[in-house]
């Protein structure tokens, strides 16, 4: 999963930061730089040749924009690649947008049919839904989401853990076949926003459909106007649709929910003692999720009940480790090869990446595929969901990350990526090879189109430089191509967002305070 993109209120030391790096309330200007940015390596690495990958891309969902534009995890199978090629790397230039004077994290990207950027972006007065011009990162148009209930709390308890904890509020949210955003609210409310153009010419933001869910999910929640709730707040963290298009949602609590957009009929059903902190995946065959326990899957019953269709339980380890927000696996499932389902665990000492059959016929002590271990003993976890592509996935270590205050004074984590094949014969699982990329938080992006992995990079610097790197890696053979500088300190630290490629070959990364794109200049 990319998990906890857009958490991005304030906590002192990044204010006094941005302060340090004087960030106006004024937009329209690039992110300021950190001290420091002159004395770095602005490029390493040589320009990539592009070298498509073989295989077969996941199935086109039918309620879902072209695969590549719809989501946080690039389709409905949580691949996290893209069809088309990114930056090869052929003096790339960077630019970027400041949403905010501060935050203003624009995470999840998706791309309209005429190739413009609608996101959700985090700010300190609350979440905003945009339209971006893809060229110029300006904003065409903008619709203001409630502030989440983190926000309030962290405010008044000046608790800021509260809010790099908290993945709900419209964050996960999809581009529907009709270039509409589908998300829900931090007032447990899921709405669908198309973006028109007025004969003006200019863009707006309109609520077509708002289902409200709060006849079967709490909500007394913290807010400016009741600050000492007596009874339950549970936040929505996903929506997605399912091949007949209802819409499903998920909560922290673990309730698990349809909406069927023609009636307005809501059904839901709850796992006791579980919490969903991640985003599902969804094929023709049923709905993957994973809880803080068990990976499952659903289907619906005839009148839009979520059912059981198996559950699997996985070693969820004794402990949350820094870079977790939770006891449980970080990862969206991944649906992938041959009716394979990817998860990773919590295992104490190693984590280890978990690959599933996903058939209803398949015997219970054959469901599990292959147990691989990752990383070293001691510090591996990811808190991002993962790569996949035919039979591989690819796993990123996001052990030792919390927050952007972590990784000051030229700071990172131990880092790690590998990649893990399952055999052609379904066997068992190889690890292909293994990286010491340092990402500390990112959710990568795969380009078929040119065979390159594009992850956000940080290593450590003795003179306390904190730089950031859009780093593209071989997918075939996991060595570094090439890395271009993006910016330096906290302000471009992306904070759990994901790196999005593109139609037109840009990445974008969401970064603390808005977004930076990366294209190749000719």
């Amino acid at each position: 999963m990319f998990r906890r993109a857009l958490n991005c209120a304030a906590v002192p030391a990044l204010a006094a930061l941005a302060a340090a790096y004087g960030v106006s309330p004024v937009q329209g200007q690039e992110i300021p730089q950190a001290p420091g940015h002159r004395l770095v390596s602005s490029y390493e690495g040589a320009p990539a040749v592009a070298v498509p990958l073989p295989g077969q891309a996941p199935p086109q969902h039918p309620y879902l924009a072209p695969n590549g534009r719809s989501g946080m995890h690039s389709d409905a199978a949580g691949s996290a690649t893209v069809p088309w090629s990114g930056p090869l790397g052929r003096n790339p230039e960077v630019t970027s947008e400041r949403i905010a004077a501060l935050g203003g994290e624009c995470a999840t990207a998706t791309f309209d049919a005429g190739g413009r950027i609608v996101t959700v972006c985090g700010t300190f007065a609350g979440f905003r839904v945009k339209l971006l011009d893809p060229a110029t990162l300006a904003t065409l148009a903008e619709y203001r989401l409630p502030q989440r209930s983190s926000t309030v709390e962290a405010i008044t308890s000046l608790d800021f853990s509260k809010i790099f904890k908290d993945t709900s509020g419209g964050a996960y949210f999809y581009l529907d076949d009709q270039d509409r955003a589908v998300l829900a609210d931090s007032r447990q409310h899921v709405l669908r926003l198309a973006h028109t153009q007025r004969a003006d010419g200019r863009w707006q933001f309109e609520v077509v459909d708002d289902w409200d869910l709060t006849s079967q999910v709490p909500h007394d929640c913290v807010s400016w106007t009741n600050l000492w709730p007596s009874g339950t707040c549970d936040p929505v963290t996903s929506v997605m649709p399912d091949w007949d298009g209802r819409i499903w949602w998920v909560t922290r609590q673990g309730r698990v929910g349809t909406v069927d957009p023609g009636s307005g009929r809501i059904r839901s059903v709850r796992l006791p003692g579980e919490e969903i902190q991640n985003s599902f995946a969804v094929a023709e065959d049923g709905v993957s999720l994973v809880t803080d326990h068990a990976l499952y899957s659903f289907r619906a019953t005839a009148d839009g009940t979520p059912q059981v269709q198996w559950r699997q339980t996985y070693d969820r380890g004794t402990g949350t480790k820094p870079g977790s927000v939770n006891q449980g696996s970080g990862t969206t499932p991944d649906l992938f090869g041959d009716g394979y389902v990817a998860i990773t665990d919590n295992a104490d000492d190693r984590m280890n990446v978990l690959v599933h059959r996903r058939g209803t016929d398949v015997p219970a002590d054959r469901r599990l595929v292959c147990k691989v271990p990752v990383f070293r003993p001691g510090a591996s976890t990811t808190d991002n969901s993962l790569i996949s592509w035919g039979n591989s996935v690819i796993v990123e270590n996001n052990y030792g990350y919390e927050n952007p205050t972590g990784l000051l004074l030229g700071k990172s984590v131990v880092g790690g990526l590998t990649r893990i094949d399952v055999r052609p014969d379904g066997s068992g699982c190889d690890t292909v090879w293994e990286s010491d990329v340092r990402s500390p938080s990112t959710v990568p992006k795969l380009s078929a189109g040119n065979g390159l992995l594009y992850v956000y990079e940080k290593q450590p610097n003795a003179w306390g430089i904190d730089a950031w790197y859009l780093t593209a890696v071989d997918f075939r053979t996991g060595e570094r191509r090439w890395r271009r500088l993006t910016g330096t300190g906290p302000l471009y630290d992306n904070n759990w967002a994901p790196i999005t490629l593109g139609p037109d070959g840009t990445a974008y990364v969401g970064v603390f305070n808005g977004i930076v794109a990366v294209r190749d200049h000719s």
